[in-house]
């Protein structure tokens, strides 16, 4: 990979996408990748709301970036490496949540379960969507899926 690495902007791209590294994992990247994502969403769960959504739009759109640096310096559409999209789609999942152990782990568990299974429009989204912005718009799909079905359930509960 040395080789289709030279320029500092490249190489920034490459710690991104695969979120520090966590995309180097030999068992489970996406998984670890997700992880990643919750030391995130715990970072941002200390900013206002507003904060919040705008660290998650900004992480969105360095993945796209950092996603199609990676994609165009490995030749592949998708590279099992990068991960910035599983880090971001959980992020977005559990801070939508109640901020508690419990709906976190559903959250996380609920985004990893619909990032797998791709149902449509994921799959469409992951299929149709080229460069950066498919590979990161199939997990923000998918991270929606777990919000509209966490969200009302924990609505629920609260009342």
């Amino acid at each position: 990979m040395s080789r289709l690495v030279h320029k500092p902007s490249q190489r920034l791209g490459h710690v991104l996408a695969l979120s520090f590294g966590a995309g180097l994992s030999p068992v489970w990247p996406g998984t670890v990748g997700a992880v990643v994502g919750l030391v995130l969403a715990a970072g941002l769960a200390l900013l206002s709301v507003p904060l919040q959504i705008a660290g998650l739009a900004a992480l969105f759109f360095v993945g796209v970036w950092a996603s199609g640096v990676v994609a165009t310096a490995t030749g592949t559409e998708d590279p099992q490496i990068v991960v910035i999209d599983e880090s971001f789609g959980a992020a977005a999942v559990v801070l939508a949540l109640p901020a508690e152990p419990l709906w976190w782990i559903a959250g996380f568990i609920a985004f990893r379960a619909f990032d797998i299974l791709k149902p449509f429009p994921v799959n469409w989204a992951h299929d149709k969507v080229t460069g950066g912005m498919g590979i990161m718009l199939d997990d923000a799909a998918a991270a929606l899926y777990a919000i509209l079905i966490l969200c009302p359930i924990a609505w629920f509960l609260a009342s």
